[in-house]
């Protein structure tokens, strides 16, 4: 199953920056897990915003719900996930 995922980084700007970096590079690596493991597909910044949107593919909601918390930001993040369909027009 495919699902379109929005999430909104919502990391206190009090934030230490060594803490803010720290967290970054343990999402990078944590996202290069989920692109190996076929979880993440595709990853787009959306700019003037501290957000992002993913294309994911899981067996179904929970999978999807496991892969998104183990991220190490998701207690910070706000997401908002869509479940996605394939449209006639794409059988082939």
């Amino acid at each position: 199953m495919e699902f379109l995922v929005r999430s909104e980084n919502r990391l206190p700007p009090e934030t230490p920056a060594e803490r803010r970096e720290e967290l970054r590079a343990a999402e990078r690596a944590r996202a290069v897990e989920l692109r190996a493991a076929g979880v993440l597909k595709r990853l787009w910044r959306v700019p003037g915003r501290n957000a992002t949107i993913g294309l994911y593919e899981a067996p179904d909601a929970a999978a999807l719900h496991d892969a998104l918390v183990s991220l190490p930001m998701s207690p910070w993040l706000d997401v908002h996930v869509e479940a996605l369909a394939q449209h006639p027009q794409e059988r082939t």
